[in-house]
């Protein structure tokens, strides 16, 4: 993108780069671990998953036998019909969620992604909503003489500089929620079998919701996203009046502040779920 002029090609570029972000991560946040980038790293990931489930059953005996040596007084006790009917039940409950942990992940983070579908069809929302610069501040910069635009060039240098920055903040944090998933969905089989023991099921739980709390961070990123094209859909105001450096100022300012807002958003996702959810 050249326009001739320094000024304008700053500003521009860094908001091209800003809007390719924000359309990547539109684009990111509606797929799913299996299809992230072709499938490759989800094949890999169900093979340690996998691999893992034997060691999971493993450790599903051993938490169990725990159990049943914490919760019961004797060997009497166990022979109990209802205390043993409870055990039976806990130790298959266990068995099941270590052998079909993967199905049931996935079926959270598709319940996830429903809640995602929805939220960006009643917006009526289809992609972003470009963040471009306004016409009378073009013309206000091609209009500056050589020295003129010296302060308005150090001025569109820093914003623009700022706004790549928190462009690519923003993207590793959406990026890191899909490497999250990737490590809950491998390491499953380990903390699912802690629920075979009564005193060691709490750690299967954290692990449940903790999970659920890595799949609702994209519910808040596109509301993130939702709000933040209504911003840019009204630009940031041009005093026409004003000198074209004042101009620049009051414009990168403004767009910054709106810039920092979504990327301090989707930065603290995980931290507004849990908060929310009490997690």
């Amino acid at each position: 993108m050249n326009s001739g002029n320094w000024i304008i090609d700053n500003i521009m570029n860094a908001l091209s780069v800003w809007n390719a972000k924000l359309q990547e991560i539109w684009l990111l946040i509606t797929q799913s671990p299996e299809s992230f980038k072709g499938g490759g790293i989800w094949n890999m990931v169900v093979s340690i998953n996998g691999a893992l489930k034997a060691i999971g059953f493993a450790l599903l005996v051993l938490f169990f036998v725990v159990g049943v040596m914490k919760t019961c007084g004797s060997f009497a006790e166990i022979k109990r019909p209802e205390h043993a009917a409870k055990l039976f039940i806990r130790f298959i409950f266990a068995k099941a969620v270590v052998g079909y942990g993967l199905d049931l992940m996935m079926a959270l983070f598709r319940i996830v992604q429903g809640i995602i579908s929805t939220t960006i069809n009643t917006a009526g929302l289809a992609a972003q909503t470009a963040v471009t610069m306004p016409a009378e501040m073009e013309a206000a910069i091609q209009a500056l003489t050589f020295w003129q635009s010296i302060p308005a060039w150090a001025v569109s240098l820093i914003g623009s500089l700022v706004i790549i920055v928190l462009s690519f903040v923003m993207i590793m944090s959406v990026y890191g929620r899909f490497f999250k998933l990737y490590l809950y969905t491998a390491i499953a089989p380990i903390p699912l079998s802690a629920f075979a023991g009564e005193p060691s099921a709490n750690i299967g739980k954290s692990f449940l919701k903790s999970y659920a709390a890595v799949c609702l961070e994209g519910a808040i990123i596109v509301l993130g996203c939702i709000i933040f094209s209504v911003f840019a859909s009204s630009q940031p105001v041009v005093d026409a009046s004003s000198s074209p450096v004042t101009m620049v100022w009051a414009y990168m300012g403004e767009l910054i502040f709106n810039l920092l807002v979504l990327t301090g958003a989707v930065k603290m996702a995980d931290r507004v779920v849990r908060e929310m959810f009490g997690l």
